[in-house]
């Protein structure tokens, strides 16, 4: 494994990082869609779509371009770099990483093109109101019904419910607690008779989460098998989980500079912060954690397309419980060195502690995560 990037993913980083400045300001675009209901615009969107980006990992049977996790993994880094808003997560983390895993070939010719050329929207409803930060609880249940399944019962924070096509919803069709039989993954159209979808308040607003109520909600469509959902559920929760965390680590470097910045130009008693020992430390510390997130996250990454299984799920699973504290750390410590210029809302260094919070929770916890290390190394 080589944990530096290649020449073709330097190039991608660069034109990533050009489309983010150009596309998505801060003040013009991330700071407005936090306050949008919507969170994304059509413009950019369609950008984005033209970028490639969302095939990237899609394979070239279904017109993707057949790519490994590490190199969305570059463009995602440089999103979360830039805090980028909008439904790219939900739509090919989320969605398509769990279409691809469980989807049947006749349901990948007919989706994944539509989520190459932007057509389609899509997200995943997977936590429930008990669930917590286990990724494995789920207890709605799915009773059949003529010749289909009646879904009851709420799934809290789904991101971008307010604007998918469709939904991968994860019910158990046999009961019991273990995840690992009973699952069954359906697809969801948000206007089916009998689904609501009610908006959630959140601290950052450039995610946008829902609660999706299911009354007696008449469902044809399975993902997959019947109660062999999990399988393939796990594996791109683990995929989504590594975007995360690339998302979580330009995050971490972003609030890292911000930090080193402002200590060599804020003078105090006639000479930078910079110069004093308490800040260096805490400038040397964050740099310290930031490339060792790097070098998790590109293990983590390689080991999705070509590590065996118990090495995917822990480089998975070490990445999002250290990285996730790499990002939530840096940007509390930024905030620490700019002191009141941190807590101002002019100042874009609170964008990325909430969205440091955001990614934390999301998609498991650091310590669901420290808990799934030791059952693999067998604790």
């Amino acid at each position: 494994m080589d944990i530096k990037l290649n020449e073709a993913q330097i190039e991608i980083s660069r034109q990533a990082r050009r489309f983010c400045e150009k596309e998505t300001p801060m003040e013009a675009y991330v700071r407005v869609m936090f306050e949008d209901e919507r969170g994304y615009t059509e413009e950019v969107w369609n950008k984005t779509v033209e970028m490639g980006w969302l095939g990237m990992c899609i394979p070239e049977d279904f017109d993707g371009l057949g790519m490994e996790l590490m190199d969305l993994c570059v463009v995602q880094e440089e999103l979360g770099r830039a805090v980028v808003p909008g439904p790219f997560f939900s739509t090919v983390m989320l969605f398509g990483e769990t279409l691809i895993s469980a989807g049947n070939d006749e349901q990948k010719k007919d989706l994944l093109p539509k989520i190459i050329t932007g057509e389609l929207l899509g997200t995943l409803a997977l936590y429930e109101i008990d669930s917590g930060a286990d990724l494995g609880y789920i207890q709605m249940e799915a009773k059949t019904k003529d010749d289909g399944y009646v879904l009851n019962g709420s799934k809290a924070f789904v991101l971008d419910a307010h604007l998918v096509d469709l939904m991968i919803v994860p019910a158990r069709t046999k009961p019991g607690d273990n995840p690992s039989s009973g699952i069954t993954l359906f697809l969801v159209d948000p206007k089916t008779d009998g689904l609501t979808i009610e908006s959630l308040p959140t601290m950052d607003g450039t995610r946008k989460l829902a609660t999706v109520n299911f009354s007696n909600v008449k469902v044809t469509s399975v993902l997959g098998q019947i109660d062999q959902g999990w399988g393939p559920l796990q594996k791109a929760l683990q995929r989504a989980s590594v975007g995360l965390c690339a998302e979580s680590l330009g995050g971490a470097q972003k609030a890292m500079e911000i930090a080193i910045e402002y200590a060599k130009e804020r003078i105090q008693f006639d000479q930078p912060i910079a110069s004093y020992q308490s800040i260096k430390h805490y400038c040397s510390q964050m740099y310290l954690e930031v490339e060792s997130a790097r070098s998790v996250l590109y293990w983590a990454a390689w080991a999705q397309d070509h590590a065996d299984d118990e090495e995917a799920e822990l480089a998975a699973s070490t990445a999002k419980s250290y990285i996730s504290e790499v990002y939530r750390n840096a940007a509390a410590t930024a905030i620490q060195i700019l002191g009141g210029t941190g807590f101002a809302w002019e100042h874009d260094i609170h964008l990325y502690i909430k969205r440091s919070k955001s990614n934390e929770i999301m998609l498991g916890d650091p310590a669901w995560h420290r808990e799934r290390i030791m059952t693999i190394l067998g604790a």
